[in-house]
C-alpha cells in the first residue's frame, strides 16, 4: 500500500527529506472514510510518514532487510487533507544506527500544518 508518491527533495546527509502524497478522489477509502465528505485518514498520515522516513533509513542503510514500524509518538492532528489535496510530508531523522531510526515528521496541505509525529523504525 503505497501512501507516497514521490520524493522531491533530500539533504546532502540523507538526514532530512521532502515527500508527497496526491490524494485522489479515487482511492480506496474515499467511499467509506466519512461517505460523502471524505477525509484522508490519520492511520495513512502515519504510514506516509513512515514510508518517507523508511526511504530516507534505506537510502543510507541499502543493505539492511525489511524495514518495520515500531512507534508512534507525539502525533497531533491539525488540519483536514481531503481529495484534490497534495499532502507533503517532512521528515528529519533525529537519532539513527544501522538496525534503527528514529525521525520527527511534519505533513502539510499548502502552508498549513495538518499533522506532526516521532516515528521509530528497525530493520527487522
Amino acid at each position: 500500500m503505497r501512501q507516497v508518491d514521490r520524493i522531491v527533495w533530500a539533504s546532502e546527509d540523507l538526514r532530512t527529506c521532502v515527500g508527497a502524497k496526491d490524494v485522489r478522489a479515487d482511492e480506496f477509502w474515499c467511499k467509506h472514510h466519512i461517505p460523502g465528505r471524505p477525509l484522508y485518514p490519520g492511520v495513512f498520515m502515519i504510514e506516509s510518514s513512515a514510508q518517507c522516513a523508511s526511504w530516507l533509513f534505506r537510502t543510507r542503510f541499502p543493505a539492511l532487510g525489511f524495514l518495520g514500524f515500531l512507534r508512534c509518538d507525539d502525533t497531533v492532528f491539525r488540519g483536514q487533507v481531503v481529495p484534490g489535496d497534495t499532502f507533503v510530508i517532512v521528515v528529519r531523522e533525529i537519532e539513527a544506527t544501522p538496525r534503527r531510526f528514529i525521525s520527527l515528521v511534519q505533513g502539510m496541505v499548502g502552508t498549513k500544518l495538518v499533522f506532526e509525529a516521532k516515528i521509530t523504525g528497525m530493520a527487522i
